[in-house]
C-alpha cells in the first residue's frame, strides 16, 4: 500500500528520472513500429495480391515469425552490430538505435502477417472493380492499403504492444545503461531486483495508462471511421 501510494506521488510530481524513462520508450517503441510498418505493410500486401513458388512456405514462416523469443532476437542482433560482426564498425551496440532495430524486427513479422490477412480478405471484394479498371500491381496495393487504413490500426497497435512490452532483446543490445538505454520494462526489471518498488510500480502504472489509452484511441477512430463510411 505504501509503495503504491509512493509511485502515484513520484508521477504526480513530474519525477525527472521517471519521465526521462517514459520519454526514452516511447521513442524507442514508436520508431520501431513506424520503420517495422514502412517494410510490413508492402510486404504484407503484395503476399497477399501476388502468386509465386514457395509464397505458402513463406506465409507460414511469416506467421512462426510472429513468436519469435525476444532473446533470440536480442542475440542474433547483438552479434550483428559487436565489434566482431559485419556493422560492428558503426558503433550502434548498446545505443538507443541498436534498441529500435532489435524491436522493428520484432515487430515487422506481427504487422506483415496480420495486413496480409486484412489484404487478402478486401482483395475478395475489390478484385473484380480493381481488375475491371486494369490498375497495376502497385496501383492495387496502395488501394488497398488505404482503404483498410483503419482495419491496419489493429496490425500497428499489435506491433505497438509488443514494442513497448519488450524487455528481454532490449537488455541485450542496449545493456540498460542508466539516462541513456534504460526503458519502462528494464527499469521495472531492474528496480523491483533491487528493492525499489515505488519506481517500478509507478513505470508500471504508466505503460499500462499509455496501453489502455492508445487502443481507446485507436478503438474510437475505427469506430468514427466505420459511422462515417455507413453514413
Amino acid at each position: 500500500m505504501t509503495e503504491g501510494l509512493s509511485a502515484w506521488q513520484l508521477i504526480a510530481s513530474g519525477d525527472a528520472a521517471l519521465l526521462a524513462i517514459v520519454r526514452l520508450s516511447l521513442v524507442v517503441s514508436l520508431s520501431a513500429v513506424t520503420c517495422a510498418a514502412l517494410l510490413g505493410l508492402p510486404l504484407g500486401a503484395s503476399l497477399a495480391l501476388t502468386r509465386f513458388p514457395g509464397r505458402t512456405l513463406l506465409i507460414v514462416l511469416l506467421n512462426g515469425f510472429m513468436g519469435l523469443p525476444p532473446v533470440v532476437v536480442g542475440l542474433a542482433v547483438f552479434l550483428l552490430l559487436s565489434r566482431s560482426g559485419p556493422l560492428g564498425t558503426f558503433g550502434i551496440l548498446f545505443t538507443p538505435l541498436a534498441m529500435i532495430i532489435a524491436q522493428a524486427l520484432l515487430v515487422l513479422p506481427i504487422i506483415a502477417a496480420l495486413a496480409r490477412q486484412t489484404i487478402e480478405d478486401l482483395w475478395r471484394e475489390y478484385r473484380d472493380e480493381l481488375t475491371a479498371m486494369d490498375v497495376g500491381p502497385v496501383g492495387r496495393i496502395a488501394t488497398l492499403l488505404w482503404d483498410s487504413r483503419f482495419s491496419l490500426l489493429t496490425a500497428l497497435l499489435a506491433g505497438f504492444g509488443r514494442a513497448i512490452a519488450e524487455v528481454g532483446a532490449v537488455m541485450i543490445v542496449g545493456g540498460n545503461i542508466n539516462g541513456f538505454t534504460r526503458t519502462m520494462t528494464t527499469a521495472i526489471a531492474l528496480e523491483t531486483s533491487k528493492g525499489d518498488l515505488p519506481l517500478a510500480l509507478g513505470l508500471g502504472y504508466i505503460l499500462i495508462v499509455l496501453v489502455l489509452v492508445i487502443n481507446a484511441g485507436a478503438w474510437g477512430l475505427r469506430v468514427w471511421s466505420e459511422q462515417r463510411a455507413n453514413g
